[in-house]
């Protein structure tokens, strides 16, 4: 499906947002059924601070693909057609605290939200069945989010092409969502042999 880019974004962001909403301390910040005015956004953090809104953005900032599945065969439809094997992809978010005045104590907010994020994608790398949403609701799709070791200079390019100043951040890399091809082959099935005979013998 080509909608496999917004599914997988929708899916981290709801799982974060979750897991954020549920924390006993952070849940004042992000549950609205406790007060909290925090959100998980998909918006860059630029974009978040001119809305206003705080909170969390998840980012999808570089789609590359998945070089480890690149040779897949192509999907048997029926016994004459086939369907081009589906485009690999792996998913870079940039994911980012957006806190602006308020709450209090920002750098300690900000800290151990990005610590809740971390720790809820360590134990939970793997998001599949009940965690999926969107197109991907009710399918079979896996998806395996990992902390991609980033150097300092690697994330100041990110922020030097958002002409903006460096902010704590992390990026996840989440594998493999899959784009389903449109193209489909027919073929016509082999429904006759004509067997043939020959003689081997030795060359001199």
């Amino acid at each position: 499906m080509y909608t496999a880019l917004l599914s997988t974004s929708l899916t981290l962001s709801g799982y974060l947002r979750n897991k954020l909403e549920s924390d006993p301390v952070l849940g004042l910040l992000f549950n609205p059924l406790q007060g909290g005015t925090l959100s998980v956004s998909l918006q860059t953090h630029e974009d978040m601070l001119t809305t206003p809104l705080n909170g969390l953005s998840v980012w999808l900032y570089r789609i590359t693909r998945d070089p480890d599945l690149l040779n897949d065969p192509p999907i048997r439809l029926n016994p004459a057609g086939y369907r081009q094997a589906p485009l690999p992809l792996r998913l870079h978010y940039l994911i980012t605290p957006v806190l602006t005045p308020a709450p209090p104590n920002n750098p300690e907010t900000a800290q151990r939200i990005l610590g809740k994020v971390m720790q809820s994608l360590y134990d939970h790398a793997v998001l599949s069945g009940a965690d999926l949403v969107g197109d991907f609701s009710g399918t079979s799709t896996v998806l395996r989010a990992r902390l991609e070791p980033m150097t300092l200079e690697e994330l100041t390019r990110i922020w030097n092409a958002l002409e903006q100043a460096y902010q704590l951040c992390v990026s996840y890399e989440v594998t493999v969502p899959l784009i389903d091809s449109d193209i489909v082959e027919q073929y016509t099935p082999v429904t006759d042999a004509i067997p043939s005979y020959a003689v081997i013998v030795d060359e001199l």
